[in-house]
């Protein structure tokens, strides 16, 4: 399919420090642990009170990922992306003569298990970690790394304020604050939305966070939001939110939360009679997706970093490596996109680092610049670590998501 033209849209400003992608009941809403060292993220990128470790005979990057657990669909992905592109630059002679070493550990889709996990390469002398996807366990290892002194980059994790923790955070994603409001915006223009319910997980901050930055801006469109319903993650039965839901007569419904219940809220809300237009976030995308919701999640509509029907370069070179490499087999989802970007983007940086360093590499990180990555063009200079990222709509249909419009950031 055609690359669709970008839409510039300027987004009101949303409100202060929403959350994003967290995984689990136990993951902590603050921005980071409770011990005393934690730093203060009301200040904006304080740096990291240690400088890191130095290059050594080879450059050693380590990788989180939720490889097993809820998230793992998304782990696995994260981990083939980012060794296709380590083992891509040590095939072509590595970096100033030196080769990448991945060091991958699982965060088993939980906070604690993430920290203890960025520990563990802390202590094998990493100059740089990447990963996770959820922002409850990035908040974990960028704590860590903060103390030691080591950059992160976050390959999915899109809550607001994660960056604010320390300079040395940073990532390839777009934020919660652009998400919400690119799918308000399209279901008001495009789809003719006016009436629309939301259904919240109120054990995840990324729903709740998106759920707010979607209803804050259909409002100002002019929309309606008749209700807000709530479930908690886990749940089974979603009969009673959606027969409210069902009698308040609403043309859509934003369901902010993960595949892992949206599946089976698409498939009971089809039950209940409640045909309406499905949208969501980011949350959404996992091939278990239209397992859990069968013909219920058809038509329905989510954000996303990546596709593999987009007409660019860098997606189709990527798709060519990644199936020679994986057996003729396309990524499972967006984070092998974004896993192969940020190993590729901290390669980046080691090249053009003024010294053999994790300090060297986390101000080289900072200024990068219109680096052409597959999930689109990244620039990390002057933007606090968050990268002005285009967003794309997509529809889940019976032969899989397709790519429907892209919306440009504009600031």
């Amino acid at each position: 399919m055609k690359n669709l033209l970008g839409v510039w849209l300027t987004l009101a400003a949303s409100a202060a420090f929403l959350t994003g992608c967290n995984p689990s009941t136990d993951t902590p809403t603050s921005k980071g642990s409770s011990s005393s060292d934690t730093p203060n993220t009301s200040a904006k990128r304080p740096n990291p009170p240690k400088d890191g470790p130095a290059f050594g005979e080879t450059i050693k990057i380590g990788l989180v990922a939720s490889l097993n657990g809820e998230l793992k669909p998304w782990g696995d992905d994260s981990k083939l992306g980012a060794e296709l592109a380590a083992d891509e630059i040590n095939k072509a002679g590595g970096i100033n003569g030196k080769k990448i070493e991945l060091l991958v550990e699982d965060s088993n889709s939980k906070p604690e298990q993430g920290k203890t996990a960025t520990d563990r390469l802390i202590s094998k002398g990493v100059v740089g970690i990447v990963g996770e996807v959820a922002s409850g366990i990035t908040a974990q290892i960028a704590d860590s790394a903060f103390q030691a002194g080591v950059p992160v980059v976050a390959i999915g994790a899109t809550r607001t304020d994660l960056t604010d923790i320390g300079s040395n955070i940073f990532r390839v994603c777009y934020t919660d604050d652009f998400q919400g409001p690119v799918m308000a915006k399209f279901g008001f223009e495009e789809l003719g939305l006016r009436r629309v319910a939301v259904l919240t997980d109120k054990r995840q901050p990324y729903s709740e966070g998106l759920s707010k930055s979607y209803i804050e801006t259909f409002k100002k469109l002019g929309g309606t939001i008749i209700s807000e319903e709530f479930y908690n993650s886990g749940d089974q039965q979603f009969n009673a939110q959606l027969t409210n839901i069902k009698g308040q007569n609403p043309d859509g419904l934003f369901l902010s939360g993960y595949f892992t219940e949206v599946g089976l809220i698409a498939r009971q809300a089809r039950d209940v009679g409640l045909k309406v237009k499905l949208l969501g976030g980011d949350g959404w995308d996992s091939q278990e997706l239209v397992s859990g919701g069968g013909e219920g999640i058809l038509g329905g509509y989510f954000c996303n970093h990546y596709n593999d029907n987009e007409d660019r370069q860098e997606v189709k070179d990527f798709l060519t490596k990644w199936k020679a490499k994986y057996n003729g087999k396309l990524p499972g989802t967006t984070m092998g996109a974004l896993g192969y970007d940020s190993v590729a983007l901290v390669a980046d940086a080691v090249k053009r680092a003024a010294s053999p360093d994790a300090k060297g590499l986390m101000a080289a990180i900072d200024s990068t610049e219109n680096f052409l990555g597959v999930s689109g063009t990244i620039t990390l200079k002057g933007h606090a670590g968050n990268p002005p990222k285009r967003a794309l709509v997509v529809e889940v249909t019976s032969s899989g998501v397709v790519f429907r419009k892209a919306y440009e950031h504009f600031e």
